[in-house]
């Protein structure tokens, strides 16, 4: 008796162990994204004006944001009472949101060879969800005022996309009024595989 109760409850801890598993899954989704230029924080798209004075900077995160609803489970067969919560695959679906990022710099001297990055600036940041017909999906645009001369701003798209619904495409732009206009784009896959195999493999342990 005494074994099959400390069996018990060894399972119901290793249970217990992996109820997160799937909430911080979820988060670290959220938390992943397609940023334009490739590469780290400081990566950044740039163009001068004309008179070579005034630089702009760019760079764009595209933020899938996966959503589900959570079930109840029950418990391995040792001990069927623990009940934990988990990702519900029929119910996945995507939520994207759009960040950009900016720099203004000014010459002060000597044409892009002295630069100051200061005061306050109109920026107008866009982006564009399209299907592979090109038709759009969703769109997003902000006038900010009044910015100083480095920043970010996430956007929320405020609209869901369903799995598995194929490739896109997201266009962006940033830009600084009388400076110009940063554009750029990358591609998105909106399939959710990597989701509900995670999920089936979660289930898979609990039984």
């Amino acid at each position: 008796m005494k074994r099959t109760r400390t069996a018990a409850l060894a399972l119901a801890t290793a249970a217990a162990a992996l109820a997160p598993v799937l909430v911080q899954q979820a988060t670290a989704a959220e938390g992943t994204y397609l940023q334009d230029p490739a590469g780290g924080e400081k990566a950044m798209k740039s163009m001068w004006t004309k008179d070579e004075m005034h630089k702009v900077e760019g760079q764009f995160r595209f933020h899938p944001g996966v959503r589900y609803k959570t079930v109840s489970r029950p418990g391995p067969a040792a001990a069927p009472d623990y009940e934990r919560r988990s990702g519900d695959p029929s119910t996945l679906a995507w939520e994207p949101s759009y960040e950009f990022a900016w720099a203004v710099s000014d010459s002060t001297v000597v044409k892009k060879a002295v630069t100051v990055k200061e005061g306050e600036h109109p920026i107008v940041v866009h982006a564009v969800l399209r299907r592979a017909d090109r038709s759009t999906v969703a769109e997003v645009h902000k006038e900010l005022k009044g910015e100083p001369a480095t920043g970010r701003e996430k956007v929320a798209g405020g609209r869901r996309i369903a799995c598995d619904t194929g490739e896109y495409t997201v266009e962006w732009s940033v830009t600084r009024s009388g400076y110009g206009t940063l554009t750029g784009s990358l591609n998105w896959n909106s399939s959710c595989e990597q989701y509900r195999t995670a999920f089936s493999r979660d289930h898979g342990k609990q039984s």
